[in-house]
């Protein structure tokens, strides 16, 4: 009989579309039959909001921050706890959830390390100094990870930062590479998926970002670059894909000059992004750290021009 088996996803109320699809990804080719055959189930409960619903600060981020951890490293355990008897191994699709390890039978669960992000004030803690509550919340994280059967990476440069760094026993790593989701190809459906929006761009060049305005990012750069250019190809727009803009993204976007010359647009299906990189003059991705950057082999599948950081993958 085929084993059964528990994927722990990400909150999708939490917005991390690149986790949400490697969780969407596996459950859908995971093999149903043969000698490898599993019974594949998501285990992830229902978003929980309390700080969120107070009526003197459900509006802002702080209030979201504290029902992401609630959700994070009370109800989730406690769900899993609950849950863990009905199957035989347990898969957590991101490693930032690796402290549900510590209420599972962590000789049957395997976690997928996507980047060491979530560890650099561990690490690196005069590079990325944080609170002491935020770096007791890493550290439950990070031993959660390293009490696993198995750690999947996605790329080999990560799997050597996990050894360099002693994380892991080189012996309990996997190498994991993503693949690419099937509405990224190069030819467009027919009849083409009608965007409205980027049809206002009046066939004018544009530059395309996709993913958060995290740090690691590199957004001022994206800015900057957009800025330059438009030096000399005034009629240049940049289209910006998911993320928020902070407030001193926001303060650039104002000195730079391009508030009128920037779209966001956030929420996009899979295949309307696919669009996306296919219509894009060019995808720009000046990240300085990537785990191992989907929208990069996305939009090299849609047969988009790239500009991406030379950084080791």
């Amino acid at each position: 009989m085929p084993h059964h088996l528990a994927i722990l996803t990400d909150f999708p109320d939490e917005g991390w579309p690149s986790m949400d699809l490697c969780g969407d990804m596996l459950l859908a080719h995971l093999p149903r039959n043969g000698p490898f055959a599993v019974e594949a189930a998501r285990l992830c409960p229902p978003f929980r909001r309390l700080a969120t619903r107070l009526p003197a600060v459900g509006r802002r981020t702080a209030a979201f921050n504290a029902d992401r951890l609630l959700n994070r490293f009370v109800h989730f355990p406690r769900h899993a706890r609950r849950l863990a008897d009905q199957f035989d191994v347990f898969h957590i699709a991101d490693h930032t959830y690796a402290q549900l390890v510590h209420v599972l039978p962590a000789d049957r669960v395997g976690v997928y390390c996507h980047d060491l992000d979530a560890f650099r004030s561990l690490l690196d803690p005069a590079r990325e100094p944080r609170p002491r509550w935020y770096r007791v919340l890493a550290r439950r994280i990070l031993s959660g990870m390293q009490k696993a059967a198995v750690v999947f990476h996605s790329t080999g440069a990560v799997g050597e930062q996990i050894k360099r760094a002693g994380l892991v026993p080189p012996d309990r790593l996997v190498h994991a590479p993503y693949g690419v989701a099937s509405e990224f190809t190069a030819d467009s459906p027919r009849p083409p998926i009608p965007l409205p929006w980027l049809a206002e761009l009046g066939g004018r060049p544009w530059v395309l970002h996709v993913g958060a305005c995290i740090p690691r990012k590199r957004i001022d750069v994206l800015l900057h670059v957009c800025a330059e250019v438009r030096k000399t190809f005034p009629d240049l727009r940049l289209v910006k894909i998911s993320g928020e803009w902070t407030a001193a993204q926001r303060d650039r976007i104002d000195r730079l000059g391009l508030a009128g010359a920037i779209t966001h647009v956030g929420g996009l299906a899979r295949a309307e992004l696919a669009e996306v990189y296919r219509r894009a003059t060019v995808v720009l991705m000046p990240s300085e750290a990537e785990g191992f950057g989907l929208p990069v082999i996305e939009a090299l599948a849609c047969g988009a021009a790239v500009v991406a950081s030379d950084i080791p993958a």
